[in-house]
């Protein structure tokens, strides 16, 4: 039976059974779920139907869901069976049926649907546990014998096996797993299922959720009880296919196959070999369906672990003598897999963008790193050691951007180790040092607080805020907010305020009534529903008052033409530089719009420029902006965006830009928007920098906001003018004469001496990646570059910056028994934690001096020169620490 119809029997006959099938969920999880980094379990898209935040489309679902888990990631391709990403095949019950109906349809598709014979499927049940007062499954075993099974074929086991539970306290429960017998030839005849043999292999989970632990340690049963199950496809395909491995499989077997056909090696000629492929098969799998969800390789969260999976795969494509091996393997996987998630296949460019790239950037790094490893294996056999230094490691990985688990297995390759606890406390040094540089406020206690309140107010509020500013409610629940005096948290019948979400801000305005006013400063989004924070301006708010909820309007159209213009900058970006760009982050806001997606490059002028006048024209067409509730399968026929990091149901609502075939965008968006693209006026982009390794970054204005931009820009034009006594059309013109002069000028003064472009390109070649941040630290000999340049660093620090495309530029001069430090750092960098000041002053006190200065740019002086490479290596730890 092929992985497809595996698939679709499995789903198939649950919708049979009145389930509802659902599409699978992103591999990033929704923006409420900050648990996990990535979708870890086919429950996990259904977590707020099973504690009951939200109501599921029908109380009977069933799903394959995308899964990626990372836990197993070092033994990808030494086993039969660890996998990466899978896919979860699932069904689940919110209070509807239990265990009776559960075990029912377990067995009766194990037997008819997939056709196991019913002396080969033997059971596991909760066989009890003290510490918890409960006894064996009684009513479970009861079920599976009422199917016909014998008691030989069901295996008591204990609360390590049997007992699911989310964490240490919450809900949890018995579980009963169904095994398929191989017989004899895997095992011996007194082989039981949880045995540590082959012979019994573990091929559907059944939980059910019937209780609550407590901190005590006691169980209470739950008021409603829900079923989840889990069956993994690759692994049933093994079974079904007859394959020893799921790598032999036909969702893998076609990436094996590329593989011997591009290295002319055979699959299992040797264990290296074998491994190599599998890795290939695995990780690029991996990859194709992580950056079809919208994650982009960097050193940070979830790109770290697309970055982790690509770099293992190049390495072990280089163990096959394949020098480009990602882009023909995802190629491989879109045909694959490319029908079943077309999603996939859609963003085909994108991942071929992000393979090539990181394919080109990590060779280098790959050969760098190799090479140093080469030496640090010689040195230790020199000195018979049979293990290197974790200070060695961690510098590898820190500074070189070398992956840990490569240096292990490449030392272990030659019969070598590495101290992990000495390279884990390395690693918690720099986490440290990262913390005492940033301030993160704990947001966990509020969360929580906000939650719970939500949960006990009773019935959701009613969002009436698309179409009225103003609206006649009821307070149906008030609590004090102890985190600010005077402050009250709000639960309205109906309510006006836009709760924050998808990026756009909370709204502002106020809530009135007779005997108490109060001004709206936040409304937290709780799944489908909302609190309100307002801070008292008089009276005091009570259960049961009526009152008058009323939208600051001013505030309100300034963030739908900031969040209408946000949607036409994504299109302009995907028509001028490719449908690789997705968006990775947004803030839109009153004032301004920030807006972070995936490109590896800076925009050139021309970009901007085109970007700008695209989005101006659609402004000038002024097309009409409207929402549109449909079904998620139709929204994606239309082509529209789904954004990074949102959940979404099957009922969605589309923003669309334009009609028809004419449409300009399609997102889709909870957001408030102008009616209109002519209401936004104008649109002008502020800045664009680098916000993380293959991240972008624009912060524009629209609006009113931009037109006061443009006001201030137009006047401070004409005092240009004033001063340079020439007319506003001509100052770019004189200024450029001007330069040309003051060049000819400085020319002659110096006669001939200064930096030549020698000296810059080897500067320049000193730039490296320091924990994902592009930074140029070196050292200068004030003798090569003359006196006029030593005392102007600034400008040779903003000249290397530009055209290395540097994040931070750190260059220590000795000049005359002293030294010079100039620090000069992107925006970008800042908000990372990157200031000029700090590394600045790090770098002049290691040397005897001090100094200071903005947190973009710098400048310090120390008195002993023979200190400044220690001085610039400070610089370096600090920026690792910090990136």
């Amino acid at each position: 039976m092929k992985s497809a119809e595996i698939r679709e029997t499995f789903l198939s006959f649950f919708e049979q059974n009145g389930h509802l099938r659902m599409p699978s969920a992103s591999l990033v999880p929704a923006e409420m779920d900050a648990s996990v980094l990535l979708t870890t379990a086919g429950m996990q898209p259904f977590k707020p139907y099973f504690r009951g935040q939200e109501t599921p489309p029908r109380t009977r679902l069933t799903s394959c869901q995308k899964c990626f888990r990372t836990t197993d990631l070092d033994e990808v391709g030494k086993t039969a069976r660890h996998l990466t990403m899978f896919e979860m095949l699932g069904n689940f019950s919110f209070g509807d049926y239990f265990k009776g109906e559960a075990i029912g349809f377990g067995y009766d598709l194990a037997i008819e649907g997939f056709g196991f014979k019913p002396e080969q499927v033997w059971m596991t049940v909760f066989g009890g546990d003290e510490d918890l007062g409960l006894g064996p499954d009684e009513e479970a075993i009861g079920f599976w014998r009422d199917k016909g099974v014998a008691d030989e074929q069901i295996v008591r086991l204990g609360r390590k096996d049997n007992f699911w539970q989310a964490g240490p306290t919450g809900p949890c429960g018995p579980c009963s797993e169904l095994y398929l017998d191989r017989g004899l030839d895997f095992g011996a005849d007194d082989d039981r299922p949880g045995d540590d043999s082959e012979r019994f292999l573990e091929f559907w989970n059944l939980v059910f959720m019937q209780y609550e632990l407590r901190e005590d340690g006691s169980l209470t049963e739950l008021p409603a009880k829900n079923i989840d199950t889990g069956m993994g496809l690759e692994r049933m395909a093994a079974i079904l296919q007859d394959k020893k491995s799921v790598y032999e499989t036909d969702h893998f077997w076609p990436l094996i196959e590329l593989a011997q056909e591009l290295s002319g090696k055979s699959y299992e000629s040797d264990a290296a070999t074998t491994k190599a492929m599998r890795v290939l098969a695995n990780h690029s799998r991996s990859m194709a369906f992580l950056i079809a969800d919208g994650v982009v390789p960097s050193n940070e969260d979830r790109g770290y672990i697309l970055r982790r999976v690509m770099r293992r795969a190049i390495h072990q494509g280089r163990v096959l003598g394949l020098d480009r091996s990602l882009v023909p393997f995802a190629d491989r996987v879109i045909e694959v897999m490319g029908e079943a998630y077309p999603d996939v296949a859609a963003q085909r460019d994108a991942i071929a963008k992000w393979a090539e790239a990181e394919e080109q950037s990590f060779g280098r790094t790959l050969d760098q790193g190799t090479q140093l490893l080469t030496e640090l294996i010689d040195q230790a056999r020199s000195d018979e050691s049979s293990w290197i230094d974790a200070a060695d490691a961690f510098k590898l990985h820190d500074t070189y951007g070398f992956p840990y688990d490569m240096t292990k297995e490449l030392l272990a390759a030659e019969g070598l180790s590495v101290d992990d606890s000495g390279f884990e406390e390395l690693m918690d040094q720099q986490r440290e040092r990262a913390r005492s540089g940033t301030l993160k406020a704990d947001a966990a206690e509020g969360h929580e607080l906000i939650q719970r309140f939500a949960r006990e107010a009773g019935r959701p509020s009613e969002f009436v805020g698309y179409s009225d500013l103003e609206q006649a409610t009821t307070v149906v629940s008030v609590t004090a907010d102890p985190r600010t005096e005077g402050r009250v948290l709000l639960k309205l019948a109906e309510s006006v305020f836009y709760a924050e979400g998808g990026g756009q801000v909370a709204d502002a305005g106020s809530v009135e009534a007779d005997g108490a006013i109060g001004t709206v400063v936040d409304v937290y989004r709780v799944g489908d529903d909302q609190v309100v924070a307002v801070q008292v301006v008089s009276g005091e708010f009570a259960a049961g008052m009526p009152v008058r909820a009323a939208v600051d309007k001013n505030a309100r159209f300034s963030t739908a033409t900031h969040h209408t213009a946000t949607h036409l900058l994504h299109a302009a970006l995907r028509e001028r530089l490719g449908t690789h760009v997705r968006q990775a982050g947004s803030a839109v806001r009153p004032d301004k719009l920030r807006f972070d997606f995936t490109h590896g490059q800076p925009l050139s002028a021309d970009d901007i420029a085109f970007v700008e006048d695209r989005v101006n024209g659609w402004i000038a067409e002024n097309h009409r902006v409207h929402a549109v509730v449909t079904t998620r399968d139709e929204a994606e026929r239309l082509g529209a965006m789904a954004l990074f990091g949102e959940k979404y149901g099957d009922q969605v609502r589309m923003v669309e830009v334009g009609d028809g075939v004419a449409a300009v965008s399609r997102e889709l968006c909870g957001g408030t928007h102008v009616a209109s693209t002519g209401e936004i006026g104008v649109f002008s982009v502020a800045t664009e920098t680098s916000s993380a390794a293959n991240v972008r970054r624009i912060e524009a204005l629209a609006g009113p906001t931009a037109a006061r931009r443009l006001r201030d820009r137009e006047r401070e034009l004409r005092e240009a003018a004033e001063q340079l006594r020439t007319l506003p059309e001509q100052v770019a013109e004189t200024v450029r004469d001007r330069e040309v002069k003051l060049k000819e000028l400085q020319k002659a003064q110096k006669k001939g001496a200064g930096i030549s472009d020698e000296l810059i390109a080897e500067l320049g070649g000193q730039t490296s990646e320091i924990a994902g941040t592009r930074a140029l630290v070196a050292a200068i000999d004030g003798a090569t570059i003359g006196e006029e340049a030593v005392k102007d660093l600034r400008a040779l620090s903003d000249r290397l910056r530009d055209k290395f495309e540097a994040d931070v530029v750190v260059l220590g001069c000795a000049a005359g028994g002293r030294v010079q430090v100039v620090a000069n750092v992107v925006p970008g960098a800042i908000e990372r934690g990157i200031k000029a000041g700090a590394l600045a002053k790090l770098a002049a006190e290691t040397v005897g001096g001090g100094g200071g200065g903005r947190d973009n740019l710098a400048q310090a002086g120390g008195k002993d020169p023979e200190k400044l490479p220690q001085a610039l290596d400070a610089v370096r730890e600090a920026i690792a620490a910090v990136g």
